[in-house]
C-alpha cells in the first residue's frame, strides 16, 4: 500500500502531484524490502525529484533493488557505473549490471550492452556479440538498435552475421 501511495502521488492519480509526498511513501516501502519502491525511490535521488539530487543514495537504493532482480534498477546501476556518477567509474561494473538487466529482456539494458560490445568498453569488442543485442532490442521496436546493428554489419562477414542471427533466435531471458 505504501508503495502504491507513492506512485498515486509521483504520478498525480487520485491525489495532487506531490513528490516530496511520494519519496517519504517511497521510502516506508524501500525500508521494508519492496524493490520497487527501492528502485523508484532511487530514481528520485538519481534526478533530484522530490529530494536533493545525490547519486550516492541512488546507488545505494538501486543496489538494494537490483539484487532483487529489479531490472530497471540494474540498468540504472549500470548507468551509473558507466558514468561514474555515485560511484567510481568501473564499465566492467557497468556491463555486468547491463547484462543483468538485459537478460531480462530490458530494451535499454540491451541496447547499451550491444554498444558496450561495438566499442570494446568494459568487455572485449565482438562485433558479434553486439550484434545479437542490438538484434534483440531492436526486435522490440528500439529503432536506434536497428540503426546501430546496421553500422556494425558493414564491418562483419557474412558468416559473423548469420552467428550473430542465430544467437539472437535462440537466446532466452533468464527471469521476466
Amino acid at each position: 500500500a505504501q508503495y502504491n501511495l507513492g506512485l498515486s502521488y509521483a504520478k498525480g492519480e487520485g491525489v495532487p502531484q506531490d513528490y516530496k509526498e511520494a519519496v517519504k511513501w517511497y521510502r516506508l516501502s524501500a525500508e521494508q524490502g519492496n524493490a520497487s519502491a527501492q528502485s523508484n525511490l532511487g530514481l528520485m535521488y538519481d534526478n533530484g525529484t522530490g529530494v536533493t539530487q545525490d547519486y550516492k543514495e541512488a546507488v545505494k537504493w538501486y543496489r538494494l533493488s537490483a539484487k532483487q532482480d529489479d531490472a530497471i534498477a540494474q540498468f540504472n546501476l549500470g548507468a551509473l557505473y558507466e558514468t561514474g556518477q555515485g560511484v567510481p567509474q568501473d564499465y566492467k561494473e557497468a556491463v555486468k549490471w547491463y547484462r543483468l538487466s538485459a537478460e531480462q529482456e530490458y530494451e535499454l539494458a540491451q541496447f547499451n550492452l550491444g554498444l558496450m560490445y561495438a566499442q570494446g568498453t568494459g568487455v572485449p569488442q565482438d562485433d558479434v556479440s553486439a550484434h545479437m543485442w542490438l538484434n534483440l532490442c531492436g526486435s522490440n521496436g528500439y529503432k536506434d538498435a536497428v540503426k546501430n546493428r546496421e553500422i556494425i554489419e558493414k564491418d562483419m562477414s557474412k558468416i559473423q552475421i548469420e552467428k550473430a542471427q542465430d544467437m539472437a533466435r535462440n537466446w532466452k531471458p533468464t527471469k521476466k
